[in-house]
């Protein structure tokens, strides 16, 4: 029976990872300074090839926020490569004690942190996973197959093939960073078939292509589903404070999964505070579609439809829906938001709480703007994705979130009576 490329691969894979799990915390950290400096010397290469396929993708149409994602210039550049640095001074996720007792018998039982072996991504559009993932994968002591989308496929090889020499001259394993070059979805489907090799599956992008991933293999996967995110402006909010918190969490950067999707304003201040909102995503060219108090208090803005509420736009467009309080807010972030991150505005410490306690979200942002929700943000460096899943691993994916555990009983010749 012959051995397809696609298994060979994954057979690499998973050696690689077994010699990888014992790598010192020392030599990751060495391998993942190696993988930038091998990234510089290709830096001309990556932003020339890079610069190519935009324009391809371009002239097939491709939407504006799709070559946004696409895009590889000097500061995106730099940004890839500080998130390598950032990751290497992490503390190590591997071989941390979690908890252990001696019993009465003197046996020793302790559990400790391991790498979960072999991680898949599947993702589209952004190169900068191609590093991102990488670099969190090097660190976790677990071994990566790459498969970026095919408008990406030249940059995401020239990237990898960098990583992988710098990883190599750390003295890594040669396949301990893989990337699949075929294009298509039947390489893909032979992947998600490797369930003997590759232990965890994390696919980036859009829905259609989570649901096709997360159906279509046995392996288990970390799902990354829309990201429908609200802020609620309670009846206490400071003005100044609500309208730059609402406007950065939509505006900083509306095509990520953070963004701001749907805005919800306490009745008892709608009338102050819708006016000002207005100008200022007015200003900021945000087509606003509103609820039927939205529309009585600002007449010109269109009027939102019941899949409003459950659409990530992705654009510059945002919901906005009147509540009568919080418990009302709750409710409507819990029926229509996707877990991924939601927010609050409010002077009151008990407000606050109630919010945190009862929105079933990955991360909940009191009085911050939801475009921190990030592993940067939150200290991780770089991260493979914003999990909304709640198994094993939930919000920013760092390299502890590439971890599980394993236990260890140490004995003298223990017995079981």
């Amino acid at each position: 029976m012959t051995i397809s490329a696609i298994e060979t691969l994954a057979k690499q894979s998973r050696a690689a990872a077994r010699q990888l799990a014992p790598a010192s915390e020392a030599q990751r950290n060495a391998a993942l300074a190696k993988m930038a400096e091998a990234l510089v010397a290709v830096r001309a290469q990556v932003l020339a090839v890079n610069a190519e396929e935009v324009d391809a993708a371009r002239a097939a149409g491709e939407s504006a926020a799709l070559l946004k994602r696409l895009s590889v210039d000097d500061n995106m550049f730099d940004y890839m490569l500080s998130r390598l640095k950032k990751v290497a001074q992490l503390p190590d996720p591997l071989n941390r004690i979690l908890t252990g007792h001696t019993n009465p018998a003197g046996l020793r039982v302790y559990k400790k942190s391991v790498p979960l072996g072999v991680i898949g991504m599947i993702y589209e559009s952004r190169p900068n996973v191609t590093t991102d993932a990488a670099g969190v994968c090097i660190k976790s002591g677990n071994a990566v197959i790459l498969r970026g989308g095919s408008e990406a496929l030249q940059t995401n090889a020239i990237l990898t093939d960098a990583m992988v020499q710098g990883a190599v001259a750390a003295g890594l394993p040669q396949h301990a960073i893989q990337i699949l070059r075929s294009p298509g979805h039947e390489a893909v489907g032979e992947l998600l078939q490797m369930d003997r090799y590759i232990d965890v599956l994390i696919p980036r992008g859009g829905k259609s292509l989570i649901q096709r991933i997360a159906q279509g293999t046995r392996i288990p996967v970390i799902k990354h589903y829309d990201g429908i995110c609200h802020l609620y402006l309670a009846a206490d909010a400071e003005a100044d404070k609500a309208v730059a918190l609402a406007v950065n969490s939509k505006c900083q950067s509306v095509q990520v999964c953070n963004a701001l999707e749907t805005l919800l304003v306490d009745a008892e201040c709608a009338a102050a505070l819708l006016p000002l909102l207005h100008q200022a995503f007015t200003a900021q060219q945000i087509e606003l579609r509103g609820c039927e108090q939205t529309l009585q208090l600002l007449p010109g803005v269109a009027a939102a439809t019941e899949d409003d509420w459950s659409t990530e736009y992705l654009a510059p467009i945002l919901s906005v829906k009147i509540v009568a309080g919080i418990q009302q807010a709750i409710d409507h972030i819990n029926c229509y938001g996707s877990g991924h991150t939601d927010g609050i505005v409010t002077q009151s410490l008990s407000l606050a709480r109630q919010f945190e306690e009862q929105v079933d979200s990955a991360s909940v942002m009191i009085n911050a703007s939801t475009r921190l929700s990030g592993g940067g943000d939150y200290g991780l460096g770089s991260v493979v994705g914003i999990s909304t899943d709640k198994l094993h691993v939930r919000g920013p994916v760092g390299p502890e979130g590439l971890t599980t555990y394993k236990w260890v009983a140490v004995g003298d010749g223990h017995l079981r009576e």
